[in-house]
């Protein structure tokens, strides 16, 4: 299985502002972001995502997610009818998440959402990191990386610079 996260963050590090809104964020949403989603969408199987990001994306029309939809969150106990077919609630801890989606035959997840990420990085469980810089300061939000208890080395496989002043970089997670 391989876990991927692909984001964007303020030049400052974080991923929303405090509230959760992304609105510096949403005026790089160009073509040339979209067809790059796009092609990373391509390869995932799955959606694994947070609370937040899924009360962020309750708010989007049309629905933005194409295929399984996996929410981790404790505190969420179900759905709206209206997409009560398109959403699974899960409250686990990362390492058996993965097993759960493993068993149901799901090999690629994209991971999603600040305290997710988080948690799965903690456990040393993400395999590769796509991160978007932004080319704006917000000054304080929600940031993408948290407290960590050792050091994780990733390899940086490329970085490009995108038409509308993104610059996006790969990294491969380096085991030992």
């Amino acid at each position: 299985m391989r876990t991927t996260v692909y984001i964007g963050t303020s030049l400052d590090g974080y991923i929303a502002r405090e509230d959760g809104n992304i609105d510096w964020l949403e005026q790089f949403a160009n073509d040339e972001a979209f067809i790059t989603y796009g092609e990373f969408i391509s390869r995932i199987d799955v959606f694994l995502i947070g609370r937040g990001t899924f009360e962020k994306a309750l708010t989007f029309s049309p629905w933005p997610y194409t295929k399984p939809l996996f929410v981790l969150s404790s505190s969420i106990k179900e759905v709206s009818d209206a997409i009560k077919d398109k959403v699974t609630l899960l409250s686990m801890q990362p390492r058996d998440v993965l097993r759960h989606l493993s068993e149901r035959g799901f090999k690629n997840v994209y991971v999603d959402g600040g305290k997710v990420i988080q948690s799965f990085l903690r456990e040393d469980l993400i395999d590769d990191l796509i991160v978007s810089k932004v080319p704006v300061l917000i000054g304080r939000g929600i940031p993408l990386f948290g407290h960590l208890d050792s050091d994780l080395l990733f390899k940086h496989i490329r970085t490009e610079t995108c038409s509308n002043g993104l610059v996006r970089s790969y990294y491969l997670r380096k085991r030992n």
